[in-house]
């Protein structure tokens, strides 16, 4: 929403202040100018990212459309579900989880939380870690250690759509003046036609370069940096994991743990304490 939001006040700032000051829409519609900077962008994106990232940008792109799944409800799911686990493990014993690690889409624990169970990959890594604790006898230290050396990886995977599209948002500029270069040389062909026909070809291979400029610094750097946020609420959610699940194998007692939890969230989607003891209860 707020991607939309904030492409109608770009719009309307720029194309506002050009009526404003004189200037005419219809000379700014330029199709073939649109076609040239878009068409290679677009193209120049394809040959730069493998079909994965590629697929992951358009993914992101949606989810800035319709809202980041990341949000305080989503935090709070979490924390509750893990406090689930860890209270089971800590009562019943640490093998009572392996059917629900082992079969997740069909434990009792992790199904009351289908927000949850729709990020495979935090799924998996809560499950992974799990299946670690429960086979084996690793020092919180070194299970903190091998938790971290993956986010850090997949930090890495995340970042990855925000950066081929800030690289688009650089390029847009130079394909922009690469438009506006054909449009003079259109232009050649007509100085026997008079300054008025002159002028229009001109103005025509002129709105190549600023529509280049404004897309990349109006609409795509700033898609790129939302981007960057949008991982950033995402590896904060791997972060709260790794702290929860290293207080409990340090011994801390479930509710204790999913407190370390809630203190690695950002301040901003981060649960009170008596909210998130609440919505535990509740479930």
């Amino acid at each position: 929403m707020a991607l939309i939001l904030g492409a109608i006040i770009v719009l309307a700032s720029v194309l506002g202040g050009y009526v404003l000051h004189g200037g005419q829409l219809a000379v700014l519609w330029q199709p073939t100018e649109i076609l040239i900077i878009g068409g290679a962008a677009f193209g120049a994106f394809i040959i730069s990212n493998p079909m994965h990232t590629i697929k992951e940008v358009f993914k992101r792109v949606m989810q800035l459309l319709t809202g980041s799944p990341f949000n305080k409800a989503f935090y709070m799911d979490l924390l509750s579900m893990l406090y689930d686990v860890f209270d089971k493990s800590r009562k019943q014993g640490v093998m009572s989880i392996e059917e629900d690690i082992d079969s997740p889409e069909s434990s009792q624990i992790f199904t009351r939380y289908p927000a949850v169970m729709k990020s495979h990959e935090l799924m998996a890594f809560v499950t992974d870690y799990m299946r670690i604790i429960s086979s084996g006898n690793m020092a919180p230290h070194e299970l903190e250690g091998l938790m971290d050396n993956e986010i850090e990886s997949r930090r890495h995977e995340l970042e990855e759509p925000a950066h081929a599209v800030n690289k688009v948002a650089d390029a847009l500029p130079g394909l922009g003046i690469v438009a506006a270069v054909l449009g003079i040389v259109i232009t050649m062909s007509f100085l026997a036609s008079g300054p008025e026909v002159i002028g229009v070809k001109v103005a025509a291979a002129l709105v190549g370069t600023f529509l280049g400029i404004w897309m990349g610094y109006g609409f795509v750097g700033p898609t790129s940096t939302a981007m960057e946020h949008q991982a950033l609420y995402e590896i904060r959610a791997y972060e709260c994991i790794k702290a929860a699940i290293v207080a409990t194998v340090s011994g801390q007692a479930p509710q204790m743990a999913i407190e370390f939890g809630r203190k690695a969230l950002p301040t901003d989607k981060r649960p009170l304490f008596q909210e998130l003891n609440d919505h535990v209860r509740s479930k």
